[in-house]
């Protein structure tokens, strides 16, 4: 009987170490590290912890990440903080500059008519997407985004830095002279020597009619209406590779 009783105990401590053994393990705590580079302001802390999001640390952070111009905030998407906190990872960079992060309407607008690349629909809008800087290592951290493909990846060397969202995964570039390429899934847009759209993977033509020429370095940028003819064509390619 003592025997039996003994067996018993130790099947059933058995089975709890195997059950134990079994337990996932919670996430490690996600920190971010940033600098608003138009209020000057910094955010260091934990933002995710092992039961998930903490709220009163985003309300912080949608705070710390407002429309510079209007001073509204929204509710960011925490998808995007922990793209960023993954690229931040992976590029072995401790912290970050922020550049853009919500726009409201108004303010997105008046960049639209101001700034070339700016998109009227912008994911900036509903909190979707950053525009940050990592110094010596942006070119790092816009390989790591892209090879991640959780969404939209924006390069722009010239100007610094590197745009991220949690739209549809898509990349592109914008140079000194323009946009050079828009990739959307394995196609990739572009632009021909007369200005004319084409998406490859063999390349073809889908969308003609465009009069601005390809420009190359070391020739003058295109105009102003060269420009959003441009942006039109990349909204209408775009659309069209969205229903392939």
């Amino acid at each position: 009987m003592k025997r039996r009783v003994f067996l018993s105990l130790l099947a059933g401590s058995v089975a709890l170490s195997h059950r134990a053994q079994a337990l996932p393990v919670p996430p490690a705590p996600r920190r971010l590290r940033l600098v608003n580079a138009h209020t000057g302001e910094t955010f260091s802390g934990i933002y995710r912890d092992a039961a998930g999001p903490i709220p009163r640390v985003l309300e912080e952070l949608s705070i710390f990440l407002r429309d510079h111009h209007s001073g509204e905030k929204t509710e960011m998407d925490v998808g995007v903080l922990d793209f960023l906190g993954a690229v931040m990872e992976a590029a072995g960079q401790p912290s970050a500059t922020i550049l853009s992060a919500y726009r409201t309407p108004e303010t997105n607008a008046m960049l639209a008519r101001t700034t070339f690349g700016v998109a009227e629909n912008s994911q900036h809008l509903y909190g979707r997407a950053l525009d940050v800087h990592f110094g010596a290592q942006l070119a790092d951290a816009m390989t790591a985004a892209r090879a991640m493909k959780r969404g939209g990846v924006g390069w722009y060397p010239h100007s610094g830095f590197i745009h991220i969202d949690t739209g549809p995964v898509r990349s592109w570039d914008l140079d000194e002279g323009g946009l050079g390429n828009l990739l959307f899934g394995t196609q990739r847009i572009s632009f021909d020597t007369k200005g004319e759209l084409l998406v490859s993977g063999p390349a073809r033509l889908i969308i003609g009619g465009g009069k601005a020429p390809l420009v190359l370095s070391g020739r003058p940028a295109p105009s102003v209406r060269q420009r959003l003819g441009r942006l039109r064509l990349l909204a209408k390619a775009e659309m069209v590779a969205r229903r392939r």
